[in-house]
């Protein structure tokens, strides 16, 4: 009895998010070594099917490193990093396509599972994604940048309560395809969409004072605080590159952005249904 109880609190607590969130578009971005052939960790994807029924628009966009180095090494190509970004040649933006794919409808086979409506894309696909050649020091090959999102498509797919499930390659003015940071793509869709809230599920709690101490987690910043933290070296490494995709879907137009650890059971659950949240929350 106790524990009925209790469970009946948790949904009293969620119902005033259920209401507020209803029919609102939230754009969700999960990469990292924890995407492989397998897809998505399976409470991840409860957690998306939870939301869709409770009236939210869920959109996920994921990336795949570890099964793209997998693919490349199969073909004798041996994966290449500057400065996190993967070199890219043209042999390679196949075989990223490949990989990606092969993630994406797993992930899309999981989520019909648990008994939603899912449809699998790339960034090609209808213009979703338009980039450029992105400039650096190093030429990267077939690494691109986000010039243009043309959502037309996942409009469609959401108006029909259909989870799209977005891989990052896009489609340059040369035709050609190109390899796109996963975090972008995903926050210059939720800048396309208006979206209510941009989530990126991270193998950290969130941004820290003491990257080793999560009892130093902020749990709210504006994007002005995100600002100084990059000059104080607090926000440095691999979460500035977040951090800045967080930001840019702020100044976009988007509500709230979060960065959360997906290794906590229901991560997203517990950060939109909950009074207190588990992550970074960032506001204007």
């Amino acid at each position: 009895m106790k524990e009925a109880i209790k469970k009946s609190r948790v949904l009293i607590e969620a119902l005033p998010y259920i209401k507020r969130f209803f029919e609102k578009v939230v754009v969700i971005k999960y990469g990292g070594a924890a995407v492989d052939e397998n897809g998505i960790d399976r409470s991840v994807l409860e957690d998306i099917v939870f939301m869709n029924y409770a009236g939210m628009r869920p959109i996920l966009v994921h990336g795949g490193g570890p099964l793209i180095s997998k693919f490349m090494k199969k073909a004798g190509i041996e994966p290449r990093f500057v400065a996190g970004r993967r070199v890219t040649d043209r042999e390679s933006i196949y075989i990223i396509d490949k990989a990606l794919h092969s993630i994406n409808q797993q992930i899309v086979k999981t989520l019909r599972d648990l008994g939603a409506k899912a449809f699998g894309l790339s960034g090609r696909e209808n213009g979703l994604i338009k980039v450029k050649k992105l400039k650096t020091e190093v030429d990267l090959g077939f690494v691109g940048e986000v010039t243009s999102v043309d959502a037309t498509v996942v409009r469609q797919l959401i108006e029909d309560n259909i989870i799209p499930v977005i891989y990052p390659l896009g489609i340059g003015r040369d035709r050609n395809l190109y390899n796109v940071n996963a975090d972008d793509v995903a926050s210059e869709i939720a800048v396309a969409l208006k979206a209510e809230k941009f989530v990126l599920l991270t193998n950290v709690r969130g941004i820290m004072k003491d990257k080793n101490d999560p009892s130093t987690l902020y749990n709210t910043l504006t994007v002005g605080e995100i600002g100084k933290l990059i000059k104080k070296g607090i926000v440095n490494s691999g979460m500035i590159p977040k951090a800045a995709s967080c930001v840019n879907a702020i100044r976009g137009g988007v509500k709230k952005a979060h960065i959360l650890d997906a290794s906590i059971p229901h991560a997203l659950l517990l950060e939109m249904f909950t009074d207190r949240g588990i992550g970074t929350e960032i506001v204007r």
